[in-house]
């Protein structure tokens, strides 16, 4: 990938266009890759979907320098819940912080998976990260995540200023269903009268249980999350009698009056495109203040790729702005 971006695309092969965007050739070139690298995830053992993941999230997201990581435990819902502490290097005393959840359908990921995505965020947008190896499914199906994760919010919030969180500058975040499980966390803390985060960045956030939107079949397939992976997630998430509608699965059927302002990013080769898109258009309605934007020729995942070429990484880098600014 450190190739002039010419060979890149000879590499890649001849451009591919879906409803007038380009897909990256970096993003081409990493679908070709996968494609020689092994059976798909989804048609894998959970176990060895989850080393795999674990594998490729290193190859793709490196190992970043940092001021400390840390690790420690709180008490959970169902026992020992861990955390993980990034601190950006030269900073000390109370700080803007980020409260992240890893995504990887609610099945897959921990706090190694995304390791290298709290560092990068962390060192470029200069905020403490704090990250949650929250319960998954199929062994701790729903409600546990959610569970996990707002017990670990109300935890830093309630112990903000013995681990150096600046509280008036604490944002949630995550990615796909990690975005998810952070979008709930906003609206649960304006229910729930406790503590709301100041600011919410969402990557590629999965919105909606109930209903499937036109780009989950327009990139079902081929584009590295697919229609498979979805229902493999979903299947394994929840035991069969939820309501889909519920605010702690479905944050686009909830309220939104109050929550905290968002900075909403998605990709343009994306089952989850449409439904990012539209939860950020029903936060501008409801009068939340919003920055959305499509990186059009990335794929999901991107989150993940803060080593990867140029692409991914620079989308990240406009992410970080966000969220120094939206805590700032």
């Amino acid at each position: 990938m450190r190739l002039p971006r010419h060979a890149i695309r000879k590499l890649a092969g001849p451009p591919i266009v879906i409803d007038g965007k380009t897909l990256d050739p970096e993003m081409q070139l990493l679908l070709k890759l996968q494609k020689l690298d092994g059976p798909a995830v989804e048609t894998l053992s959970i176990s060895k979907a989850r080393r795999s993941i674990l594998e490729g999230s290193a190859l793709v997201g490196g190992h970043l320098p940092i001021g400390a990581v840390t690790d420690r435990t709180i008490d959970g819902p169902s026992g020992k819940l861990p955390l993980r502490f990034y601190t950006p290097r030269g900073m000390s005393g109370a700080a803007p912080a980020l409260f992240f959840i890893h995504g990887g359908g609610w099945i897959y990921g921990d706090l190694d998976s995304h390791d290298a995505t709290c560092r990068f965020l962390a060192e470029e947008a200069q905020v403490r990260v704090i990250a949650v190896d929250y319960a998954l499914g199929p062994e701790s199906p729903f409600p546990a995540g959610y569970d996990d994760v707002w017990t670990a919010y109300q935890w830093i919030v309630n112990n903000a200023q013995g681990i150096g969180v600046d509280i008036d500058r604490l944002a949630v975040g995550g990615d796909s269903a990690g975005s998810n499980l952070a979008a709930i966390i906003a609206q649960t803390a304006v229910r729930e009268g406790f503590h709301p985060p100041r600011f919410q960045l969402l990557i590629y956030p999965a919105t909606d249980f109930v209903d499937e939107r036109p780009s989950r079949q327009t990139f079902a397939e081929g584009f590295f999350l697919t229609k498979g992976f979805m229902d493999g997630a979903r299947g394994h998430y929840l035991v069969g009698n939820e309501d889909t509608a519920d605010p702690r699965l479905s944050p686009i059927r909830n309220s939104v009056q109050g929550v905290a302002p968002a900075y909403v990013v998605t990709a343009g080769f994306d089952p989850l495109l449409d439904e990012g898109k539209e939860y950020a258009d029903k936060l501008r309605e409801a009068g939340v203040q919003v920055e959305y934007v499509c990186e059009e020729g990335l794929i999901h995942s991107f989150a993940n790729m803060v080593a990867f070429g140029r692409s991914a990484p620079k989308a990240m880098r406009r992410a970080a702005a966000a969220l120094q600014r939206g805590v700032s």
